[in-house]
C-alpha cells in the first residue's frame, strides 16, 4: 500500500496573495498569517495556530481550504480521543459475520488475509487526509485537549505523512495535505511536535482591524454601530471574565442588533442582548456593574 510522496502543492505563490485570497473569503488576516499560511503550502509543514479560544484559528483553515479549492477534513480533538476515533479501525462486527459465513473448514491464515483488508478497514480523519488524491487540508482542532499520548500518533503522520496499518502496511501520502493544528494553550504541547511545525501565534485583534472584520461580515452594519460594537467589546475583554468575547461573537452580536433594528448600543441595548456575547451568569453581572447597567431581574 505504500506510494511514493510528491512534492507539496503550490498552495499560494506568495504571502501578497495568501493574505489577498484569505481576504476574499472574509478572513483578515494581518502580515504573519500571510507569511506563514504561504510557507506552510509552499514548504509542506505542518502550522501551529495557537491563541486563545475565539480568534479565527478554525476558521483560518476554512479559508485556506476555501480559498484554494481543496477539501476540508476536520479531526476535533478532545480528552479520551485515541487511535480508532484519530485514524482508522477495524468493522468488528463485519468481521465477525465474515468468518462465522466461511465456516470451520477455512484456515485461519486465509480467514485471517480475508478480514483484514480494505473491505473491512474504517477510515477516520487522519488517514482520510493522508489518502486524499485531491487538495485536502487537515484540521486537528483543538490538539491540546488531547492526551500527550495522542502527540505520539500525529508524530508520524506530521513527520512523514504517512500511517503504518500492522495488517496491511505503510500509506504515505501521495498529495501532502496542508495541515493546520490549533491549540487554545491550555496545556503545553510537545517539543517534538512542535518542532515539526511552523507557528503562528493569534490574538484579538485591534479595534480597527475588528471593525473592518464586521464590516465585511456584516456589510449592511452602519459603520458608527460598528465602532459602537467593537468599543464595548474590547471593554469587555479587559474584564476578568470567564470567557472573553471571540470574534465570532462579535459578529452575532452586530447581526442580534440588526434583526433587532436597534441603531445604537445604549445601556438599554446592550443590557437587552447582552446574553449573544457573555454564556456566563457571572459575566454578565460582571459586565454589568462596569458598564453601569441595570439589570433586570
Amino acid at each position: 500500500m505504500t506510494s511514493p510522496a510528491t512534492p507539496a502543492t503550490d498552495w499560494f505563490s506568495s504571502p501578497a496573495e495568501a493574505l489577498s485570497r484569505l481576504g476574499e473569503q472574509g478572513y483578515l488576516g494581518g502580515a504573519a498569517t500571510g507569511t506563514t499560511a504561504y510557507l506552510a503550502g509552499a514548504l509542506g509543514k505542518p502550522l501551529l495556530v495557537e491563541g486563545p479560544a475565539g480568534v479565527g484559528k478554525t476558521e483560518l483553515a476554512k479559508a485556506v481550504a476555501a480559498s484554494t479549492g481543496a477539501s476540508l477534513v476536520r479531526l476535533q480533538c478532545y480528552e479520551g480521543l485515541d487511535e480508532a476515533r484519530a485514524l482508522y479501525e477495524w468493522n468488528y462486527k463485519k468481521q465477525l459475520l465474515r468468518i462465522q459465513a466461511v465456516g470451520n473448514d477455512t484456515a485461519w491464515e486465509q480467514t485471517h488475509d480475508d478480514i483484514f483488508t480494505e473491505e473491512f478497514l474504517l477510515t477516520r480523519p487522519l488517514l482520510a487526509a493522508i489518502r486524499a488524491d485531491e487538495p485536502t487540508v487537515m484540521l486537528i482542532d483543538e490538539v491540546d485537549k488531547t492526551d500527550f499520548e495522542v502527540e505520539g500518533l500525529l508524530l508520524e503522520v506530521l513527520s512523514d505523512f504517512q500511517v503504518t496499518i500492522p495488517e496491511l502496511g505503510t500509506v504515505a501520502a501521495t498529495r501532502r495535505p496542508f495541515v493546520v493544528l490549533t491549540s487554545n494553550a491550555t496545556r503545553e504541547l510537545s517539543e517534538a511536535v512542535k518542532r515539526r511545525c511552523l507557528y503562528l501565534h493569534l490574538d484579538y485583534p485591534d479595534e480597527q482591524r475588528e471593525r473592518e472584520i464586521l464590516l465585511a461580515r456584516v456589510p449592511e452594519l452602519p459603520k458608527q454601530l460598528a465602532a459602537e460594537v467593537v468599543a464595548v467589546i474590547a471593554r469587555l475583554r479587559e474584564l476578568d471574565l470567564k470567557k472573553s468575547p471571540s470574534i465570532a461573537e462579535s459578529v452575532d452580536w452586530a447581526r442580534t442588533l440588526l434583526a433587532l433594528e436597534i441603531g445604537t448600543l445604549d445601556p438599554a441595548s446592550i443590557e437587552r442582548t447582552l446574553g449573544v456575547v457573555l454564556k456566563h451568569a457571572s459575566d454578565q453581572d460582571r459586565a454589568a456593574r462596569e458598564l453601569k447597567l441595570h439589570r433586570v431581574p
